[in-house]
């Protein structure tokens, strides 16, 4: 979203009818409740224990566990779930690389996409999961092997 914002006093900066769009959006979206937000804050909490909990079950049950895809939002929600290094490992999505790198905060090394296939991990938890068909058409083979795709949001959901 693009925004350009001035006084009223300019009026040569008309808004478009887009903009009249949005705002009719988001007041049937109700985003001028606060009531929303307490809401969305539950849910929030609740989709961080559902997914500590699985990570958890999983690595107690002796699984093996690995992110896919190393976009913000999912660096978000894996420093707001606490998780660090090793826990799970990660692999890049989409691009391949030869160089290790971290990710910020959590510091879990983020390695080749490739690797995923070599090491055939029982579970790959999906962090850019707004691509996730896109992903599980592209991670489809893991079944090969009993791997499973895990989308951690908005619900957890283990795809088998």
């Amino acid at each position: 979203m693009r925004l350009y914002i001035s006084h009223a006093a300019h009026p040569e900066f008309q808004p478009s009818a887009s903009v009249g769009e949005l705002r009719q959006a988001e007041i049937v979206a109700g985003i001028q409740d606060l009531g929303k937000y307490a809401g969305f804050e539950k849910k929030v909490r609740k989709s961080k224990r559902n997914l500590l909990q699985f990570l958890l079950d999983a690595k107690n049950g002796g699984k093996t566990i690995v992110g896919y895809g190393a976009p913000a939002k999912g660096n978000t929600l894996l420093n707001y779930c606490g998780c660090r290094r090793g826990f799970p490992r990660l692999y890049r999505g989409f691009e391949s690389s030869q160089t290790e790198s971290l990710l910020a905060g959590t510091h879990i090394p983020i390695h080749a996409p490739e690797m995923i296939r070599k090491t055939r991990p029982d579970y790959v938890v999906i962090l850019p999961w707004n691509l996730r068909d896109e992903i599980i058409s592209q991670l489809s083979d893991i079944r090969e092997w009993g791997g499973r795709l895990v989308v951690p949001i908005p619900t957890l959901e283990v795809i088998e």
